[in-house]
């Protein structure tokens, strides 16, 4: 390249133009205060100057001369009469046999086969570099120091050469990740068994397995001072709403923080209201519901090292939907879909129904089933809200425990945990029986969401509602959910109703795609609310059964037949 080809720069004429820029700096800022400037501005970048010995001395006084873990490999290609270079790279993170195949062996050995006759006059030496001796598949050019360090931290090799102002970054990354496995979080029974690792790569590709399509955009942004973490945002050009891109692309730039570990933390800072209970933001461990949410017309964020990809706008009916309930056939899928909001009202309101009843309302209950509860409330020492809250803790401790221990002993601690404890504690007459079966309903409910993230809202909602309900009865309950659902209908995801297609209502959607699943054949529209480009997404006339012939096709299958 010529124009980052230049003459090196001599060391008292780079001492003069150093000298020259710390005043400059220091005239401009100044000036700025002076002018009264708010903010603070982008620091200065450090180009290269073509010395070895100064580039090099700048990155090592960058990354630490003494890293144990940094290698900085100086070398003259060609022979003792060539050009001295060095290689920088972070052992651990980098494929070794590529750097010493494609990088150290050509520049050492190979470069002796190729007769000097051949090279002179053709190109520029960091173009005949790229072009003819690096055996890499990805190769770039950067201009500045701070790109150097950021490309050594990256796990890519840049390759520092004497007389050019620019580096050769080679793509060397090798650092070990796990293998693709069934995501835990969402077990289903039928589909697709592959879930997204820790490595962003690995997940944009299962995405491009799954959606090979010209227009699927993957754009990267790195976030974090410190961590300089990559971040990509998926979504299908032509299909997804402009207004939504541009607003995930200014939340995402936003961003200024000095760490982004995982895919949680990208959520907390783009979500609408983030004093909310209930997520705004999904997230899905399966590449194969990214892809149908990216058909929908949604954005997908992947975040490099955290298997979770969010899915932005969502709203709650989408974390009510399993991603088999696409793979089986309608009627089921309805079934399963009223057995899982019978689950949701039972995991919100028992305990809260429970306590009310018993506190308040008796003669609500017919009187055998008043007597049974009457009876085996006698003798004990707390009210029921008391007896309620005591059980929920208990098992909420029993669960998390079971979380954190090691999986076989998680397991066995959260059976016998809630056999044991739950027995002894009606045996000790502590509790009601009555009380221990709807715990453990209330528990088994919780688990029939597909969003682990929407079920622990559920389960901090319930505590609130249970104190109503302590405190007013049925009518404490009522004031809750009217309070709830105003709340529900005021929450926004990226612009987006969280509560469509409820409020603003939805005929076609409603009877569509939430409790009652229209089969795939009748759902020709994508959903309005995330205002696609492109709302069809197949044709009329999809319904399966035989096909009835045109008329030129019966005539030609009768002559067929004669």
């Amino acid at each position: 390249m010529k124009g980052k080809s230049r003459k090196p720069i001599k060391l008292t004429e780079l001492i003069d133009q150093t000298m020259a820029g710390k005043k400059d700096v220091n005239g401009g800022g100044k000036a700025a205060k002076a002018g009264g400037k708010k903010g603070t501005e982008k620091p200065r970048q450090t180009p290269l100057v073509g010395i070895l010995d100064i580039d090099l001395s700048e990155v090592k006084k960058r990354l630490g001369a003494k890293t144990s873990d940094i290698v900085y490999r100086e070398f003259v290609a060609g022979g003792c009469d060539g050009v001295p270079m060095a290689v920088v790279f972070v052992d651990g993170m980098v494929d070794k046999i590529a750097i010493n195949n494609g990088i150290l062996k050509t520049l050492l050995v190979d470069v002796h086969k190729i007769p000097p006759e051949a090279r002179e006059g053709k190109r520029e030496p960091d173009q005949w570099i790229k072009s003819a001796l690096l055996a890499i598949g990805e190769v770039k050019e950067v201009s500045t120091v701070d790109e150097v360090i950021d490309a050594v931290l990256a796990g890519d090799a840049p390759i520092l050469v004497d007389g050019m102002t620019a580096a050769i970054v080679t793509g060397v990354k090798g650092w070990p990740t796990r293998s693709i496995a069934e995501p835990d979080t969402e077990a289903i029974v039928r589909g697709p068994r592959e879930g997204f690792s820790e490595t962003l790569r690995v997940n944009t590709a299962l995405v491009r397995h799954r959606l090979k399509s010209p227009d699927l955009r993957v754009d990267s942004y790195k976030i974090g001072e410190r961590t300089k973490t990559d971040v990509a945002l998926l979504y299908i050009k032509g299909l997804a709403d402009e207004k939504i891109i541009g607003e995930a692309k200014s939340r995402l730039k936003a961003i200024k923080v000095d760490g982004i570990l995982d895919a949680g933390y990208v959520e907390q800072y783009i979500e609408d209201q983030p004093f909310s209970p209930f997520p705004q933001v999904g997230s899905t461990e399966r590449p194969d519901r990214v892809v149908g949410y990216l058909l929908e017309g949604r954005l997908a964020i992947i975040v490099d090292g955290s298997p979770f990809a969010l899915v932005i706008p969502s709203e709650m009916n989408t974390f009510m939907q399993s991603p088999e309930d696409y793979y089986d056939r309608p009627y089921t899928v309805m079934f399963l879909r009223m057995v899982r909001a019978v689950a949701s009202i039972g995991a919100l309101l028992l305990p809260s129904f429970y306590v009310a009843v018993t506190t308040f309302h008796p003669e609500l209950l017919p009187t055998p089933l008043a007597l049974s509860i009457a009876a085996g409330r006698e003798g004990k020492p707390f009210p029921p809200f008391i007896e309620a809250l005591l059980m929920e803790f208990v098992f909420e401790t029993l669960r998390e425990a079971g979380v954190r221990l090691p999986r076989p002993f998680g397991q066995a601690v959260g059976i016998v945990g809630a056999i044991v404890i739950g027995q002894a504690s009606v045996a000790a007459g502590l509790v009601s029986p009555l009380l221990l079966i709807i715990v453990s309903l209330t528990a088994i409910a919780t688990f029939a969401f597909p969003s682990f993230l929407m079920a622990n809202s559920i389960r901090l909602v319930r505590f609130p509602l249970m104190l109503l309900a302590a405190v007013s009865g049925l009518y404490g309950i009522v004031w809750g959910l009217i309070f709830l659902t105003v709340h529900l209908m005021t929450l926004r995801s990226f612009g987006v109703p969280y509560f469509y297609p409820w409020a603003p209502a939805s005929e076609r959607a409603i009877l569509s795609d939430t409790l009652v699943r229209a089969p795939l054949w009748g759902m020709r529209r994508r959903p309005d609310i995330v205002r696609p480009q492109d709302p069809i997404r197949q044709k009329k006339g999809m319904k399966p059964g035989p096909r009835r012939k045109s008329g030129k096709e019966a005539n030609e299958s009768g002559e067929s037949d004669e």
